[in-house]
């Protein structure tokens, strides 16, 4: 029997709902069957994907924010302040507390609840020892790395409410993280919370080489020159530089987008990073399961 990949969708700051990864998925599949359609009868079904959908934890308050803000005062820019209360409201409300503090921000708590309750789904559609692929944008890198960052460095002191909605396995652990896809990150920003810039998240996993003795994982951040919320990551300090495999430049957008910071909208639909996650994915699966038989 043959070993599925398995991946996790996380989308990014602004208003989302969920089906915002329906598009990228599709494509996703499409250009992973045509890479293994000559090694299994059903290739269709050796990718399974679940999208993380934590956009709904602060979207009702978002909106109820900007109604009472425009409640008396017709305030100019008003599209631009939707964005702006979207944007960085989710930024705003996920911050985590301090190291210092005795008590998880709540929402910071929530949204980790999510990410949980989807590497649980996908669990249960690919099993136990799924090597597992991480797909997240904007704000989304910053979560995917922070819950990672708490499976692999502080374990004891995840919140009951999360422990309570993984069950006791490899994937569900982060044991099996193979590769992350970071897509126009502002990670860098987040670092500036900590002395040193602070350290990234081991992608793989250090205890992957248990599960799948001959991967090698990989990070990939993509960035796009005109989106001014994305950044680099290599370059930050040496930690990241010996972690991240590449810092990739690509150019998001349609003909209007492309050349401006709305490019930061269109990394889901770039067919250069579907390509390459694609073609990364399958390259897994094949070195997966000539491993296992």
């Amino acid at each position: 029997m043959s070993v599925k990949v398995g991946v996790l969708i996380l989308h990014g700051i602004g208003n989302q709902d969920e089906t915002y990864a329906d598009d990228f998925m599709k494509a996703l599949k499409r250009s992973f069957v045509r890479k293994i359609a000559s090694e299994h009868h059903a290739p269709e079904t050796q990718l399974e994907m679940v999208p993380v959908f934590w956009g709904g934890v602060f979207n009702e308050r978002e909106e109820d924010l900007w109604t009472s803000m425009n409640k008396k005062i017709s305030l100019n820019y008003a599209p631009l302040r939707q964005f702006v209360i979207r944007f960085f409201g989710d930024a705003i409300a996920y911050q985590p507390a301090p190291a210092s503090s005795s008590h998880l921000n709540p929402n910071y708590e929530r949204v980790h609840e999510t990410v949980a309750k989807g590497l649980h789904t996908l669990r249960n559609k690919t099993g136990d020892q799924t090597p597992l692929s991480v797909v997240s944008h904007s704000l989304g890198t910053v979560i995917a790395s922070n819950y990672f960052y708490d499976l692999q460095f502080i374990p004891d002191k995840i919140p009951d409410s999360i422990k309570h909605l993984k069950s006791d396995n490899p994937l569900e652990n982060g044991e099996t993280l193979t590769s992350f896809y970071t897509l126009g990150t502002p990670m860098p920003l987040w670092t500036l919370r900590y002395p040193d810039f602070d350290s990234p998240i081991f992608v793989p996993s250090p205890h992957l080489k248990k599960h799948y003795s001959h991967v090698q994982g990989e990070w990939i951040n993509f960035y796009d020159q005109d989106d001014v919320i994305a950044f680099p990551l290599k370059t930050l300090n040496e930690e990241y530089n010996r972690s991240v495999t590449k810092d990739v430049e690509v150019n998001t957008g349609n003909l209007f987008a492309s050349w401006s910071p709305l490019s930061h909208l269109y990394y889901f639909k770039t067919d250069k990073i579907i390509d390459h996650i694609s073609s990364s994915l399958s390259k897994l699966w094949k070195t997966i399961n000539k491993v296992n038989g």
